[in-house]
């Protein structure tokens, strides 16, 4: 009988669970190190990948049910819905080798809960009241957006999204995750994060002015304060004009122009601020980040099944589900 089809199972879980954190072969040093437990690389990898295809038929499930045609929405009174506070959703994606396929977007979305908190300012002394992003979960998908879309709705649903006093969904201005959002989210507030709005003046800024000059900085400036302060169609505008002054740049000036004016509905940054809404997407760029830094090492190549099994691992470990995952996977009591 081989190895491991005779280990044990609170081994295999943590084998699998060390797999999504590192690379196989340093699984393997890691259990020898530690636990004096002498297993190659290989039968970690198998282990790994049967752990991740139980994960998925878990995570689909929960997919299927959450998009099912004819579920009902949960119905909460207005006054427990306030009780129950704001969420937030966000989405971006991220690159990582397949093999005989070449590089590849890993889509990856994030939901979480918004909350104002106190910070003590070191300098003043004093406390002040900032927004965040907290208790985040993660979603990922080596495909298209219609499935990753049902994912993305799955999560939300698994955490009660719709009995949410209010909602918001980030993203970067990529068509297909506004098309998304007005599917699974249509009721929430929509926002281009500020991250994303500040880069693309700082490429215009460079086009005009000149990679990391001073009069660069200072045009940056301006249109950020124009752009903070909700005026996004006045800065497509000024991007335009600058167009006609520089012809040689002037298909890449009208193209960050376009990013601005057909995304100034959602770029309403001091007003969501104000109203207490988290404007940047931090927390998703951090999850794509975290997918990364286990899917798209130096030298790392998958096959396709292979990234596909790993993706629910990483995902569980993220979002502090694995031991929950796990236990619906094999059917195991609760604690």
């Amino acid at each position: 009988m081989e190895l491991i089809e005779r280990w044990s199972r609170g081994l295999t879980k943590q084998v699998v669970w060390l797999s999504g954190l590192v690379v196989f072969e340093r699984v393997e040093e890691i259990l020898g190190q530690v636990g004096q437990i002498a297993i190659s690389d290989t039968s970690i990898w198998r282990r790994a990948q049967e752990g991740g295809k139980d994960l998925r038929r878990v995570l689909e499930a929960e997919r299927e049910e959450a998009n099912r045609v004819g579920k009902q929405p949960e119905s909460i009174p207005r006054q427990q819905r306030a009780a129950r506070g704001r969420m937030g959703s966000a989405m971006d994606g991220t690159m990582i080798h397949i093999r005989e396929e070449g590089w590849k977007e890993l889509k990856v979305g994030s939901v979480f809960n918004v909350e104002t908190r106190g910070i003590l300012d070191q300098e003043t002394g004093k406390v002040e009241k900032q927004v965040h992003a907290v208790d985040n979960s993660y979603v990922a998908y080596l495909g298209g957006p219609e499935i990753f879309g049902q994912k993305m709705w799955a999560e939300a649903d698994r955490r009660h999204w719709e009995q949410a006093s209010a909602t918001e969904v980030l993203g970067d201005g990529a068509h297909w995750i506004w098309n998304l959002a007005e599917e699974h989210f249509f009721d929430s507030h929509k926002l281009v994060d500020w991250y994303h709005g500040t880069e693309h003046l700082g490429v215009a800024a460079d086009l005009i002015k000149g990679e990391e000059t001073a009069a660069g900085k200072e045009w940056f400036e301006d249109q950020k304060e124009a752009l903070f302060r909700g005026h996004a169609l006045r800065v497509a505008r000024t991007l335009e004009k600058e167009a006609q002054e520089h012809p040689t740049v002037a298909k890449d000036l009208r193209r960050e122009a376009g990013y601005f004016h057909n995304n100034r509905q959602r770029m309403n940054y001091q007003d969501m601020r104000d109203k207490g809404w988290v404007i940047g997407s931090g927390m998703v760029e951090s999850g794509a980040k975290q997918f990364k830094a286990r899917m798209a090492g130096p030298g790392m190549r998958w096959s396709r099944s292979g990234a596909e099994n790993l993706i629910p691992i990483r995902k569980a470990i993220l979002s502090d589900r694995f031991d929950d995952l796990w236990r619906q996977a094999y059917n195991l009591p609760l604690n």
